[in-house]
């Protein structure tokens, strides 16, 4: 039998939290909850979650603090009262694998939770297989990047979807909603600004003296994965 993947729901409301982890466990999966910060800590530390529910307004720490740290542990859905563009491009440019705003149905809270924990399912499709070029190695089933020189460049879940999404698109341009649908799935608002956003921090820490950019820009299109990266 398959193992029921782990969800995290961190919000200090109670009755929010006590409703999602019903919800959730009735969807069939299973469902811890914290109520902020150090109690999402202590849970973790116990043991891993494969999806952390996070709301942003939090008393203390807030959630894209909380969001900036978790960088690599686990992919974050956060969720706000805040729904303007802006606050929503914050929360994935802090790494948040997808935003949705408050109030929400929670049948579309369900499709997002499946879409995150659906993402890495074309790489295991893939073998796994390290991607290289231009003496970069790629190995997206691992989440890992490594320079020409041997050493781990450190990515958020956002920028690493991103990269992995550029890069196995075998030398095609991608426009931005092709783009947004391969970082945070299909169900992602499209917000341009967030993709041009993600492409800049991506391209400083791509950044070679002597490279030319491996992320090339083509005016009134999209962007190109500029090397041919190969298995």
């Amino acid at each position: 039998m398959k193992p029921k993947a782990e969800i995290l729901v961190v919000d200090d409301d109670a009755g929010l939290r006590a409703a999602l982890s019903d919800y959730l466990s009735e969807a069939g999966y299973a469902v811890r909850a914290a109520d902020g910060g150090r109690a999402m800590d202590a849970a973790l530390s116990a043991r891993a979650a494969d999806l952390v529910i996070l709301d942003v307004m939090m008393p203390g720490e807030d959630g894209l603090a909380i969001c900036r740290r978790l960088e690599g542990r686990a992919p974050v859905l956060m969720l706000s009262a805040m729904g303007e563009t802006t606050d929503r491009i914050v929360g994935l440019e802090v790494g948040a694998a997808d935003y949705l705003p408050k109030p929400f149905e929670p049948r579309e809270l369900l499709a997002r939770v499946r879409a995150v924990l659906r993402r890495p399912e074309p790489t295991r499709e893939a073998g796994g297989r390290p991607m290289r070029f231009d003496g970069w190695i790629l190995e997206v089933e691992a989440r890992r990047l490594t320079d020409p020189d041997g050493r781990a460049v450190e990515l958020s879940f956002g920028e690493f979807a991103l990269l992995a999404t550029l890069a196995q698109a075998g030398g095609r341009i991608l426009n931005r909603d092709q783009i947004l649908e391969g970082v945070h799935g299909p169900l992602t608002e499209n917000y341009d600004r967030a993709v041009d956003l993600g492409v800049s921090r991506l391209r400083r820490k791509l950044a070679r003296q002597g490279q030319a950019p491996l992320i090339e820009t083509v005016r009134g299109v999209g962007y190109r994965f500029r090397p041919a990266a190969r298995s």
